[in-house]
């Protein structure tokens, strides 16, 4: 007899310490939350006299917000701290920090860090359940899972698909997310960008590497545009933006190499007419705009799930 799947992460740090079953069980519990989002009041009391911590030391509007209306939602009691309003600034390690937010009896502390690992490092330290909102370039967690739960609105399953991921790949969290969770349920994800954007070891990520964009975005089932994470690089990795926007920019010429049904994607803020161009992300393909509200609803689910889910997962720093 099968065994009674359960949820038995207590912190959220990536898509690597997820099964394809943990993947989507999170997102069949975000679909029964997005229906809060519809009504008139848009409250429960699911997390009623729970204490959330927004710690981000990175600048975010829809992670950070996404993740208070969640909160909200549910009825936690949040709370946000950015790296300029905290000790950190006084020369406090990032540990000590989080051992005198600790002392404060939070449930849930969600972190956005510049630093990979920085999620990982909280987990081991303090009691409360830690939620990646973004570790250097390593991962943005919650970001792959809107994503995954976006694309199976539009195509039931990711199994089979062909799915272009297009850009500063070597500089993005959420390609690592997203590169990790599409292998897992099945698609054929296929990378293309400068050569100065890819991975070091983009050949042992089970994905295909494409020297030209039109070979990733022909027949693609998926096309999604990430940002040049210029904040994340030291020197300019390409000539100029024109040059990127007319190599690598996704516009409707472009598209017409992909699928006739072909969902557009990128995970925000948008450079237009640099990685994407406006008619592009204003088009009747783009579900920009869905991914931001499923980015609620999968919070919703993570919040949750941490809260009320099995926390034996003693590989991931839980106690």
């Amino acid at each position: 007899m099968q065994a009674e799947y359960r949820f038995r992460h207590k912190h959220i740090l990536g898509l690597a310490q997820m099964t394809a079953d943990d993947i989507l069980h999170v997102i069949n519990t975000a679909r029964s939350f997005k229906e809060i989002s519809a009504r008139p009041i848009k409250k429960v009391p699911t997390l009623r006299g729970k204490t959330i911590i927004n710690f981000f030391f990175e600048p975010s509007t829809r992670t950070r917000l996404s993740f208070e209306v969640a909160a909200k939602r549910m009825s936690a009691d949040t709370f946000n701290i950015s790296a300029s309003t905290s000790s950190a600034t006084k020369g406090e390690t990032l540990i000590d920090t989080a051992r005198n937010l600790q002392a404060m009896a939070p449930d849930v502390i969600i972190i956005r860090h510049s630093s990979s690992g920085a999620p990982q490092l909280l987990a081991k330290n303090v009691d409360a359940a830690i939620i990646n909102a973004g570790d250097g370039t390593h991962e943005h967690p919650s970001q792959g899972l809107l994503d995954i739960m976006t694309i199976l609105e539009h195509k039931g399953s990711l199994e089979g698909l062909k799915i272009a991921i297009v850009g500063d790949i070597a500089h993005s969290r959420v390609a690592g997310s997203d590169i990790i969770g599409f292998n897992r349920l099945g698609a054929n994800v296929h990378l293309a960008g400068p050569a100065t954007f890819m991975p070091a070891d983009a050949d042992q990520l089970g994905v295909t590497v494409c020297e030209d964009v039109r070979d990733a975005v022909r027949d693609a089932d998926v096309v999604m545009a990430l940002r040049i994470q210029k904040e994340r690089q030291k020197d300019p990795l390409i000539p100029s933006l024109r040059e990127y926007s007319t190599f690598y920019g996704i516009n409707n010429k472009m598209l017409q190499l992909a699928k006739d049904d072909v969902v557009v994607m990128h995970p925000g803020p948008i450079n237009r007419g640099v990685e994407m161009s406006p008619d592009v992300a204003d088009g009747k393909r783009s579900v920009i705009l869905e991914q931001v509200t499923n980015g609620v609803a999968v919070r919703m689910a993570l919040l949750y799930l941490v809260m009320g889910g099995e926390k034996t997962d003693d590989e991931q720093g839980g106690r």
